[in-house]
């Protein structure tokens, strides 16, 4: 049961803050990261913590940059990142995903994160919800997730950057293919509200 005080806001200029404190508790994400690694194809070695956070913040500002971020009272304690192809044109697996791909979708999501404190409480769910909620906002369209299958042995959380494939069947969305060893695109079609 989802506790009544989470909510779902958009990432903003005006949700950046408590975004990019949730960010900082977990030293950047992924080493530094700061949930910038789909956003562009290329790879710059010379890319910092600093300049990774710079990044995202300026990404923010122009509008470039979407997710669903939970909220539990004034503190951000995880998101679902997504956006369309063009501005999330990075995903795992590409050569194959391009190769193996039958349409391209309207949106992609790309990077769930959970608060280490929250983890095991349903706030993943919530977050891809919320995602859907707002996509449905913007017009709604063709959705596609990229999640884990399910591990065969023991896993920390934090490595399931997208989630797993149980979580994406139980909203809705259809297996299409396999990408990579261990990794599914799964589609969804989300109607406009």
């Amino acid at each position: 049961m989802v506790p009544m005080e989470w909510e779902i806001k958009p990432l903003s200029t005006e949700t950046w803050d408590a975004y990019a404190a949730l960010i900082a508790k977990h030293n950047g994400i992924f080493g530094g990261c700061w949930d910038t690694y789909f956003h562009s194809l290329e790879r710059d070695p010379d890319r910092t913590y600093d300049s990774n956070r710079e990044l995202k913040c300026r990404l923010v500002e122009d509008g470039r940059a979407h997710a669903a971020v939970v909220f539990s009272g004034d503190q951000a304690i995880g998101w679902c990142q997504y956006g369309s192809p063009e501005e999330l044109p990075n995903i795992h697996h590409r050569k194959q995903y391009d190769a193996e791909a039958d349409l391209v979708p309207d949106y992609r999501l790309t990077c769930i994160f959970v608060d280490r404190d929250h983890r095991r409480q349903g706030v993943t769910e919530f977050a891809i919800q919320g995602a859907l909620d707002l996509i449905a906002q913007a017009g709604g369209g063709v959705v596609e997730g990229y999640p884990h299958e399910r591990p065969t042995k023991k896993v920390s959380s934090s490595f399931l950057y997208n989630a797993t494939r149980p979580v994406y069947e139980r909203m809705g969305f259809e297996y299409v293919r396999p990408k990579g060893l261990k990794n599914t695109v799964m589609r969804k079609v989300v109607a406009p509200r």
